[in-house]
């Protein structure tokens, strides 16, 4: 294979490992701040709004627009996600599908959110695919959650298990945040945002989400385990984390309005 070939096997592989996760990511992975979501929305008046959960997974940012009160129709390629997603918010409308090709009517939708996810898409197609279900002066908001490194046990934390570059919670594998959701001629007013947050973790807890994260799903068994036992040595090690413990996190959020 070429190196190229070689990147695009290693992403697709990367794309598909979620689904064996579900259940932990679920369990482990964190929800989404109630100021965060509000942003997304803000530029529309009326309420209760029609929102797409693209890439939903398992719902954790449906279950966020939902009790907020509006009503929500979560899209999701993977069928484990998606069946855990039911599992969890049994009354959402929940329909299998991808950015590039989103099984509702065009026009039909106020908002399109996406949680954790505008990274994995073919950009063009799924911005022109998002356009088509929006209506005029709907919304498009992408939200990323990553550990907040600023603070000093978290940067030693990430600086120990991944070494500087190796941080798997960096925005969009596929490049930076000027690259993720571009402008694209059907949306103006494009905006960036972002939010303080934290989850309840204990050192196993935050273990166990390790392997929620692609890179780390599709390692070989031996190099995950070593990771885990790595970043379990580390967090036993230290008092701000050595029982319960509140890991401080960051939401980014890039919001665009249909032209």
């Amino acid at each position: 294979m070429t190196s190229a070939e070689d990147h695009a096997d290693l992403w697709a592989r990367r794309a598909a490992s979620f689904g064996a996760q579900a259940s932990a990511y679920a369990e482990h992975r964190p929800d989404y701040p109630a100021e965060a979501i509000k942003w997304c929305l803000d530029p529309l008046e009326s309420t209760p709004l029609r929102v797409l959960d693209l890439a939903a997974g398992t719902g954790k940012l449906t279950a966020g627009v939902v009790a907020l009160g509006h009503h929500v129709t979560a899209v999701e390629p993977d069928e484990q996600m998606l069946s855990e997603l039911v599992r969890r918010n049994g009354g959402v409308r929940a329909l299998p599908g991808t950015a590039e090709r989103i099984p509702v009517p065009g026009g039909t939708v106020d908002a399109v959110v996406v949680g954790q996810a505008f990274h994995w898409f073919d950009q063009t197609r799924a911005l022109a695919e998002i356009a088509r279900v929006l209506r005029p002066g709907g919304v498009l908001a992408a939200l990323w959650t990553g550990d907040d490194h600023t603070v000093p046990w978290v940067a030693d934390y990430l600086s120990a298990v991944w070494g500087v570059d190796g941080d798997p919670h960096k925005i969009g594998s596929s490049g930076g945040p000027a690259e993720i959701m571009p402008q694209h001629e059907m949306f103006h007013d494009q905006e960036t945002a972002r939010f303080a947050h934290r989850q309840r973790r204990t050192p196993e807890t935050l273990v166990a989400t390790l392997r929620t994260h692609s890179g780390v799903a599709t390692l070989p068994e031996a190099e995950r385990l070593a990771l885990e036992a790595k970043a379990l040595d580390f967090l036993r090690s230290r008092e701000e984390t050595r029982d319960g413990f509140d890991l401080p996190l960051r939401v980014m959020v890039k919001r665009m309005v249909r032209v």
